[in-house]
């Protein structure tokens, strides 16, 4: 399955540990990563409004969408990869997450969004979303894979 992660901002301070996680992930799934300009600007709603313009700029057609938002649904680690599965069986071309910038993301780009996910019900730096994103993409392709990564319960 085709899986897009699409983010505003460049990888920072963590970027060797987001390349690790993105390279491993890519072991199990058709990884692209895709790092649109930030906006700069101190109004909320504008700065969102045009980053929600860059990313749906980068969005594939037939991709189902999910927004990376810390509102959205809890899943486990198992869970995820479940879910992962369950989204590779369907019809679609695979999936898009969306990770925002500072502001987060643009309302009516959520709304586009077949789910919301949450990794966290703390607000995260992008660089942290993007790592730890990274880091459950890989975890559920090693849990799907039954490899022995993934140490928990299954």
């Amino acid at each position: 399955m085709k899986i897009g992660v699409v983010v505003v901002g460049k990888a920072g301070s963590l970027r060797s540990a987001i390349s690790e996680y993105e390279a491993r992930a890519a072991r199990y799934w058709r990884l692209e990563v895709v790092e649109v300009r930030q906006v700069r600007g101190s109004d909320g709603a504008e700065v969102m409004r045009r980053e929600a313009d860059r990313i749906r700029a980068r969005l594939r057609p037939g991709f189902n969408r999910v927004a990376v938002a810390r509102e959205g649904r809890r899943f486990t680690s198992p869970e995820f990869a479940r879910w992962l599965e369950g989204v590779a069986r369907t019809p679609g071309k695979g999936v898009h997450f969306l990770v925002g910038g500072a502001f987060g993301l643009d309302p009516g780009l959520m709304d586009e969004c077949g789910l919301r996910l949450s990794l966290s019900s703390l607000t995260l730096p992008h660089d942290f979303a993007r790592l730890l994103l990274a880091e459950q993409l890989y975890r559920a392709g090693t849990i799907l894979g039954n490899h022995p990564y993934h140490k928990a319960p299954r």
